[in-house]
């Protein structure tokens, strides 16, 4: 599988991985929201130079000019609901692509060890030679997408396999590099230390979801 993390680079990813870090800017839930949203653009941007593209020649009032434009758009299939807002800067980015959404959630136990990934519902396009983007901000023990990949799998091959991530724990990258296949890419914001005993990422931001959309039941 191949890695690319963000964070190494120079640029505007490391303020905005500060903002999302902060508990003090993160009590703005639009701002909170907006930086994910702004990840999420940047990560599409490095993404979109690995796709296969094709020239155009478009006309001006002044003359012409040959571009290079997508072959084909992506897919886009985000975990629902923390993914929603790194999703749109996908799709902002992507603005012409099929989307998919899928309903899954974890279900604490005592310890990692005992964590359960739920899944409840899945919207799909057709993903057959497609170019699949899972988007999820956080990647921790990575059981969720691979939930999410296994029920893919069941129904279409993509072409290609992009899995992006705000931020990732190695153990998650070390699971999806397991199970993915070959023709698999992981795009991350920034990988952190590790997961502690509830399977939460250190250090991590906390909960995504809730930092979004506010505290669950």
């Amino acid at each position: 599988m191949n890695l690319f993390q963000l964070n190494l680079y120079p640029g505007l990813v490391h303020s905005i991985l500060l903002q999302l870090r902060d508990p003090h800017v993160q009590k703005d839930r639009l701002r909170f929201k907006f930086n994910l949203e702004r990840l999420g653009f940047l990560l599409a941007a490095e993404l979109a130079k690995t796709l296969p593209v094709h020239q155009v020649e478009v006309h001006t009032v002044l003359g012409s000019t040959q571009i290079e434009v997508p072959t084909q758009s992506p897919v886009l299939v985000t975990v629902l609901r923390a993914g929603l807002a790194f999703y749109q800067g996908f799709a902002n980015a992507f603005d012409e692509a099929d989307s998919g959404f899928i309903g899954a959630y974890r279900v604490e136990g005592d310890n990692a060890e005992h964590l359960e990934i739920r899944m409840n519902y899945a919207a799909l396009p057709d993903l057959t030679g497609r170019d699949l983007i899972l988007i999820d901000p956080m990647l921790a023990t990575g059981g969720s997408l691979l939930k999410v990949w296994q029920l893919i799998a069941s129904q279409a091959s993509p072409r290609s396999v992009h899995v992006v991530a705000a931020i990732a724990a190695p153990e998650g990258v070390d699971a999806l590099r397991q199970h993915l296949p070959q023709n698999s890419y992981l795009w991350l914001g920034a990988l952190d230390q590790c997961l502690n005993e509830q399977a939460y990422i250190v250090p991590g931001l906390g909960d995504a979801g809730d930092l979004c959309f506010g505290p669950k039941l």
